[in-house]
């Protein structure tokens, strides 16, 4: 007699976002009676088990001589390639995004085999995939699995969009041709290339300018829908929308600097953080404020000191925070974009790489925030952004009731229901 009972096994990018994102919906799959297996990197080994799910582990390439950090491969790549972050982005088509690819890539060839072991040796009933590049394993085998998009919703090419990775403005088109030729210029042959490995290893080639799999079981992009993109072409009827997908924080965060000023929230991500000068910079100026100033600091937290108008540590609670504070400045990643509407927060972006462009022209676009340049904006700017937003009462009341909308929808267990089903379905089809 079938139990109900299923293993769903998680597969997200080794980097904290997507994890986190992975861990919303798998607390909640645990808590109704299904086995969760996480698939990590071994930088990160023991991090899942200590919030009581099973890990698989694996390599994405050698294993390095000295003990890890979690996503230390990242953190490293991305400190390496800081300086690119300045160049305008069709410049870092070539600069940083064609070695990041190939950098996704190798990891993909290299841990090939250990993930068809890994599938073997777990028998999972879903796979639920959070990466921006394909491993072959999974769409190669008859595992039903489900790809999750937490990134900007621009993955999802359309006509009528900008292009992915610009920061261009939907409603002006000036330089779309111009970014895609070069895009298809740099990019193109390392897709093609990649495209004919993964069908080597049997599963389908890639789509045009993609470097992943649409999933033939279930598809989800996780952004509001106050947020999203207004399409030409109507995603497939696998794909389903999360308006946030916000794991319940179980740690309590009370904010221990008093003063008369709003409290802001300062994250990089835990990548972005690693460029110290800019995190010493924005202490600087922040410094100089009335506002109490709740700063996560990230891996290089011991390389900078905070003024006494701030707290901070190396990680935090995010999801604790936000409730409490009145405005957060950002680097765009998705998770804590779509972390802040979902508690009806304002931004202040500013962006260094991937998709954290278009996340920062997107709440430019709309008015739930405002984009500055990372590394050009002048001091004033800043404190003008961030008084100008706690200033806009109109802004923050309609941001209030965003964010009571997108809590009201329940982002995690709507995704756990489609997972659930998806399982319960491919274990109807299975021959007794």
């Amino acid at each position: 007699m079938d139990d109900g009972r299923r293993t769903i096994v998680f597969f997200p990018e080794g980097a904290f976002g997507p994890t986190n994102n992975c861990v919303g919906i798998g607390n909640v799959l645990r808590e109704r009676g299904h086995r969760v297996v996480f698939i990590i990197e071994e930088s990160f080994a023991g991090t899942l088990e200590a919030r009581g799910f099973e890990e698989a582990r694996m390599r994405l390439q050698a294993p390095a001589e000295v003990e890890e950090e979690p996503g230390q491969f990242w953190k490293d790549f991305i400190r390496d390639t800081a300086p690119e972050f300045r160049k305008p982005t069709i410049d870092q088509l070539e600069s940083f995004l064609a070695p990041t690819w190939q950098a996704l890539i190798d990891g993909a060839r290299y841990v090939e085999a250990r993930l068809r072991e890994i599938y073997e040796e777990v028998r999972p009933d879903v796979v639920v995939e959070d990466n921006v590049v394909s491993f072959p394993a999974l769409p190669a085998s008859e595992v039903p699995w489900v790809r999750i998009v937490s990134c900007n919703p621009l993955e999802l090419k359309d006509p009528d969009l900008p292009p992915v990775f610009a920061g261009y403005p939907s409603e002006d088109r000036t330089g779309w041709p111009e970014f895609w030729a070069e895009y298809d210029r740099v990019l193109g042959p390392i897709q093609a290339e990649f495209s004919a490995w993964v069908e080597q290893q049997g599963a389908p080639p890639l789509p045009h300018r993609d470097f992943i799999h649409e999933s033939r079981f279930l598809n989800v992009h996780v952004y509001p829908a106050a947020a999203d993109y207004s399409r030409s072409m109507e995603l497939g009827p696998t794909w389903h929308r999360l308006d946030s997908c916000v794991r319940a924080e179980e740690e309590a965060y009370d904010v221990p600097v008093d003063g008369p000023g709003a409290l802001v929230y300062l994250s990089l991500g835990s990548l972005g953080s690693a460029d110290v000068d800019l995190m010493r910079r924005l202490v600087e100026v922040l410094s100089g404020t009335d506002h109490r100033v709740v700063v996560s600091k990230g891996p290089q937290h011991q390389m900078f000191d905070l003024a006494d108008n701030m707290v901070g540590a190396e990680f935090l609670p995010q999801p604790s925070i936000l409730p409490q504070v009145d405005v957060a400045i950002t680097h765009g990643g998705n998770n804590t974009v779509t972390e802040c509407l979902h508690f009806g927060k304002p931004m202040v972006v500013l962006p260094l790489f991937w998709d954290q462009y278009d996340n920062a022209q997107r709440m430019h676009d709309l008015g739930y925030g405002v984009r500055l340049h990372t590394y050009d904006f002048v001091d004033e700017e800043l404190i003008t952004s961030v008084d100008g937003l706690l200033a806009d009462e109109v802004l923050r009341s309609s941001l209030d009731s965003l964010g009571d909308r997108i809590r009201d929808t329940e982002g995690t267990r709507r995704a756990a229901d489609l997972i659930e089903d998806l399982g319960r379905r491919h274990r109807a089809d299975r021959p007794a």
